[in-house]
């Protein structure tokens, strides 16, 4: 039997449609623990591939004949030993094609608004680590908003869709992953934009990001307002694109808050983070659609895949927005957190342009699970 290659874009698919997969992870059992796919309807069986080396008899009974079977490692070779060893003894299965590598580098492209005057706006899920990024698009312009470093796919999303990339702007200094925007303004000679708080370290020239800025795209009435809205960083801003979405970055997430910590300023920037919540936002209208630089469970995707909600609902639903006493709100934020994302430090040194790592060391940072949210 032949052993075919599932892609990251197919099991995404897979994802996204609520479909069943049963996934056997041979990576070992702490790097399963940590993170793995996620799928509302995907079961798990994680056996280390070193255990398999001498056959598979052993799990027949555990793996399923009536679902389809996906064998997951961290780069590749692994899931094919493994599945090529069930499809001898006379198992269909596939593999994860790149492996966890390249789920943790996907990006799924997607549609979540229509703008004045015929422009669009796209969110770009990174379904295997969480993180959301935007290009607003108008009269053959585009904007993006906190890229990935996987800067190829948002050059050819846009030369597929005939838009020229004139900005790239980052809410935030991220600290979670190494952000591509310096890269793609390099390539397009688009102006790129950052907070000044959060940019007194890096070592490049930038346009400094700050609240009041409007920035038009393509001729018409889109605009880019920035909103100065710190807490999950100092310099952190939102904005309000064509008065109909709230681009919150890592403040507001659909189902959390964002963690001040990850600078190490906790106890500093939690006054910061409740203002920014509980004052400026609160000032903005219900209507206006957020969208989150991080997603941190899969039950946030909607149906088209998409995550995105009106402020209202999450005034009425997220319990981050929702604690009266201070206090509370202080512990719950500077006590309630889970572990720094991995290699947090060198990220940050990185996107303040201080280190340069190559491609793989970078891909290594990222690895894991994103961790801007408290929990």
């Amino acid at each position: 039997m032949t052993v075919h290659a599932m892609t990251a874009k197919d099991v995404t698919k897979k994802v996204i449609n609520k479909e069943s997969l049963f996934i056997l992870d041979v990576r070992n059992e702490a790097d399963f623990k940590d993170w793995k796919i996620e799928g509302e309807n995907f079961d798990y069986l994680n056996i280390p591939y070193f255990d398999l080396l001498d056959g598979v008899e052993e799990i027949l009974d555990r793996i399923p004949t009536d679902k389809e079977v996906l064998v997951v490692c961290a780069k590749e070779g692994s899931s094919i030993m493994i599945a090529d060893m069930l499809s001898e003894v006379g198992r269909t299965v596939s593999y994860l094609e790149g492996g966890m590598k390249t789920w943790s580098e996907y990006l799924e492209p997607i549609k979540v608004g229509e703008l004045t005057g015929g422009g669009e706006l796209y969110q770009f899920v990174r379904i295997g680590k969480g993180c959301l990024s935007y290009m607003v698009v108008s009269e053959g312009e585009a904007a993006i908003i906190d890229s990935t470093r996987m800067t190829d796919v948002y050059l050819n999303f846009a030369k597929e869709i005939g838009a020229k990339i004139t900005h790239v702007f980052d809410t935030h200094l991220h600290a979670d992953h190494i952000s591509g925007g310096r890269k793609i303004a390099e390539a397009t000679g688009a102006a790129y934009w950052l907070p000044p708080k959060d940019a007194e370290e890096v070592t490049f020239e930038y346009s400094a990001l700050e609240d009041g800025n409007e920035v038009k795209i393509g001729h018409t009435t889109i605009n880019i307002h920035a909103l100065y809205s710190p807490g999950h960083t100092i310099g952190s801003t939102s904005f309000i694109v064509d008065e109909k979405f709230l681009l919150s970055g890592d403040i507001l997430f659909i189902d959390s808050i964002g963690r001040p910590d990850l600078a190490g300023k906790a106890e500093d920037w939690v006054g910061d983070l409740r203002e920014s919540l509980y004052k400026r936002y609160k000032e903005l209208s219900n209507d206006l659609m957020v969208l989150p630089a991080h997603f941190m469970i899969i039950d946030e995707l909607n149906e088209d895949g998409s995550v995105a909600k009106k402020l209202g609902t999450l005034f009425a639903e997220n319990h981050g927005l929702n604690i009266e006493d201070e206090d509370e709100f202080r512990k719950l934020v500077t006590e309630n957190l889970p572990p720094q994302p991995n290699a947090y430090q060198e990220i940050r040194e990185t996107n303040m342009g201080k280190i340069t790592p190559d491609d793989d060391k970078q891909r290594e940072m990222e690895i894991g699970p994103n961790r801007c949210a408290v929990r």
